[in-house]
């Protein structure tokens, strides 16, 4: 007791102490530059939208055609796009425009966007003086944000290393050795505008081109489409820069690469996945354009950008020929499954059960969580917390360090959930921003479907979840502990009942007097008296979010290095259990996963070109054996790994990440880099996360199956807690998630085209294999619990 009083003191007084430091002797420097905050107003906001765009109706959920088995139209836009002129704002197939759309900044040219209409519709233009400087005269408004294509050329200098205009070469232009010749280090960097998002283009400059007719003598025929990451929730058109390709891409370019991007693949600025395929194929449209067709496209690109690749690959099998994902994630909406868990979590550690001692240390709570935790570990809210102490007494109990919830999650799960909240809401116009939904639900509506209130439907269903369940069935929590847990966490609140975010940063206020890191007053919170009601997701959300292909199903024939730094210790988002839950998502599809290979290194090596030289060899292979299929035509080297700080391969083949995620002893690389879980998966849920809505089955039922483990005896005395903490029952993830349809969503069979060649499918899947990825319904049986009786020793009877 005396040791938590002395932390709580130190807690107190280290409160005071920054408080008073910033308050008095930092002042308004510390508030504004060195916490956090929220964006400010820009001098062209969106100041206003198109008739309609802001009208709130129900819609249903989408049910057509998975993108696989769909067709796509004819394109009709004449590519190329030469310079001077801008690109096409409608999209090909991927649906209307939406609004409000913020336009973002090409930071190489520097030019503001085009005028489009004088309705003050979008966000306004402004003159220019003499000197080339924006005045404050509005000449008009800009609603899609275009830009005429432009080309700008820049050289790597040998003084520095870095990259310059090349009309400021003075003799110090660096030379690079491309198809066995040397040449100039100068790279042609085209920009423009397709479907409304930035697009660029890097090549190494070609023998006696212009920038009107470029040339590709060193261009060594391979194209990397690099996609971006990020949290986003759509209606904006984000930036591009010269390091956005040129930098980033430094070292495959200087090898002959050719580089693509826009900014429509980058899921800070959405997730919409067919928006990201539509306007990839456009621009390898204009790409093959200037220069030619590719030998072949690999993909390459982290985060989100992966998530991209696997989705692509899947529901369009030829805009990519190979993979590169790093930090990947299977896709976007199977991690808001555990992800939306955190808080209520964190809430409950934090706050309900701040009085016990075991949550104070906060690797404890990764029973519960799942992912990662580091109790010396300062997270980003610290400093916060500890001005917070003053105010609110819930932060003085504290636990010390953090878990990935906090450190990788908190602040973005109500960028994602809240239709109230975002945090560059001052770049519109206050009744815009106040009448737009920001939600990823929303991003994704016309999947998702819309409520009778004009919401987007939800996808994310913890009913029936039993948080814990594994450290019960082993012993390392009580069966108080887990009814306590269960009966205080419940869902997140409707849409229409949410409030505005408390975090400090977020809302703008210099004080926190209402600090909230948790958003608890978003939640559905209860008692083991009065249990908290659970959320109940869309099943035509489910169903919608399936068909349109943005979940990934596993069914991808291309090469795929799936590459991340080990990152647990920092408890950074990526998370690298999220490999393993697309190999098995691949695995489940096709009866294998012998196309994708994953590799990981200590965070200071880098193996991305060492991953670009196996993706090439095995490309050649294909494209020289293509009956042979993806599979066979793998090369030798091509083999799971993992690297040391210096690029050491420490073990490599194929067990070497073997573990109990696949039921077998651990290989070499996973004793090395370890792997976390998730809150779901700590409920029962398999590696795969892609169960959005479980099965329930009768509390007496899952008794009967030994669910409990050694707490068996102690559940059936706690029946009744039990009931009213679950009333509908709990979860059976023993049968496939409700929502999933019925109906194979993806055709099994048939060639797929890598690099422009017909390659045979590889299947290698048993009849039962093929009947559990069908993914029938479950019996309704298991749906609706029954009533049974249990007996002591809790063996069901009728």
């Amino acid at each position: 007791m005396a040791w938590r009083e002395g932390k709580l003191s130190t807690r107190i007084w280290k409160g005071v102490a920054i408080s008073f430091a910033v308050l008095l002797v930092l002042g308004g420097w510390y508030a504004y530059e060195k916490l956090p905050r929220i964006p400010g107003a820009p001098k062209a906001p969106v100041v206003g939208v198109p008739q309609g765009a802001l009208d709130h109706k129900p819609a249903p959920a989408y049910s057509g055609v998975h993108p696989r088995k769909a067709g796509r139209p004819a394109e009709y836009f004449p590519f190329p796009i030469t310079v001077g002129e801008s690109g096409p704002v409608e999209t090909l197939f991927s649906g209307p425009s939406t609004y409000p759309f913020l336009c973002g900044e090409n930071k190489v040219t520097g030019l503001q966007p085009l005028v489009d209409n004088q309705g003050k519709e979008g966000v306004p233009i402004f003159a220019i003086d003499d000197e080339g400087n924006e005045t404050d005269e509005v000449i008009g408004y800009s609603r899609d944000c275009s830009h005429k294509t432009a080309v700008a050329y820049f050289y790597r200098s040998t003084r520095d290393g870095l990259f310059h205009p090349l009309e400021e070469a003075q003799g110090d232009i660096d030379q690079v050795t491309v198809n066995g010749r040397s040449t100039d280090f100068v790279v042609r960097l085209e920009t423009g505008t397709i479907n409304r998002f930035f697009y660029a283009i890097a090549v190494l400059r070609g023998d006696n081109e212009t920038a009107e007719k470029p040339n590709g003598s060193n261009w060594n025929r391979r194209l990397i489409y690099q996609f971006r990451g990020g949290v986003g929730i759509g209606r904006r058109q984000g930036n591009i820069s010269r390091s956005d390709i040129v930098e980033r891409r430094e070292d495959q370019l200087a090898r002959g690469y050719a580089v693509v991007y826009s900014s429509a693949n980058q899921t800070s600025n959405h997730y919409n996945i067919w928006l990201a395929e539509d306007t990839a194929r456009r621009l390898k449209k204009q790409f093959s354009a200037l220069y030619d067709e590719p030998l072949y496209t690999v993909g390459v690109g982290g985060s989100g950008g992966a998530i991209q690749q696997y989705l692509i690959a899947q529901n369009a099998p030829g805009v990519i020929d190979a993979a590169l994902p790093l930090y990947s994630y299977p896709d976007m909406v199977s991690q808001t499954i555990y992800v939306f868990d955190c808080e209520p979590l964190e809430y409950y550690f934090d706050v309900i059960a701040a009085e016990d001692e075991r949550w104070r240390d906060v690797t404890e709570r990764s029973e519960i969580l799942g992912l990662a935790s580091n109790k010396e570990f300062e997270h980003r809210f610290q400093t916060l917390e500890s001005i917070a102490v003053l105010f609110d007494g819930r932060y003085r109990g504290l636990a010390e360090g953090a878990s990935e919830c906090v450190q990788g999650w908190r602040g973005l799960v109500p960028l994602v959930n809240n239709p109230n909240f975002i945090h560059f809401d001052k770049s519109f116009a206050e009744p815009i921003a106040k009448n737009t939904h920001w939600t990823h639900w929303e991003d994704l509506k016309d999947f998702y479907g819309t409520d009778v209130n004009g919401y987007a439907n939800r996808a994310w269903d913890n009913q029936g979840v039993q948080y814990g369940l594994k450290a019960l069935q082993q012993g390392k929590i009580s069966v108080d502990d887990f009814l306590r847990i269960n009966a205080t966490i419940g869902g997140w609140k409707e849409p229409q009942d949410q409030g505005g975010e408390k975090l400090w940063f977020m809302n703008g206020d210099v004080f926190p007097m209402e600090l909230s890191v948790w958003s608890e007053h978003n939640m559905n919170l209860g008692s083991l008296d009065s249990p908290a009601p659970r959320s109940v997701a869309s099943v035509d959300a489910i169903k919608g979010i399936y068909r349109s292909g943005h979940v990934f199903l596993g069914d991808v024939e291309i090469p795929i290095v799936d590459l991340r730094h080990y990152l647990e210790k920092e408890l950074d988002m990526h998370h690298s259990l999220a490999s393993f839950s697309s190999r098995e998502r691949i695995r489940r599809a096709r009866g294998h996963s012998d196309n994708q290979l994953i590799w990981m290194s200590h965070k200071k090596f880098d193996p991305v070109d060492e991953a670009l030289d196996i993706i090439d060899h095995w490309m050649l292979n294909i494209i020289e054996h293509p009956e042979k299929g993806v599979a066979a035509n793998k090369p030798i080297e091509a083999t799971d790994r993992c690297f040391d700080k210096e690029g050491n391969v420490l073990a490599a083949g194929d067990s070497v990440w073997d573990g109990s995620w696949n039921h077998k002893p651990n290989g070499a690389c996973m004793d090395l880099y370890p792997i976390y879980s998730t809150s779901r998966q700590m409920a029962g849920a398999p590696i795969t996360g892609d169960v959005f809505k479980c099965a329930l089955q009768p509390l007496e039922r899952a008794i009967a199956k030994n669910t409990y483990g050694i707490r068996t005896g102690e559940v059936v005395d706690r029946i009744e807690d039990m009931r009213r903490v679950f009333p509908d029952g709990v979860c059976n993830y023993n049968v496939p998630g409700v929502g999933r349809p019925k109906d194979q969503l993806l055709p099994h069979g048939g060639p797929v085209t890598i690099a422009g060649h017909q390659v045979p499918s590889d299947y290698r899947l048993s009849s039962t294999d093929v009947i559990a990825d069908d993914s029938s319904e479950p019996d309704e049986e298991e749906v609706s619990p029954t009533p049974v009786s249990v007996s002591a020793d809790g063996a069901e009877t009728e």
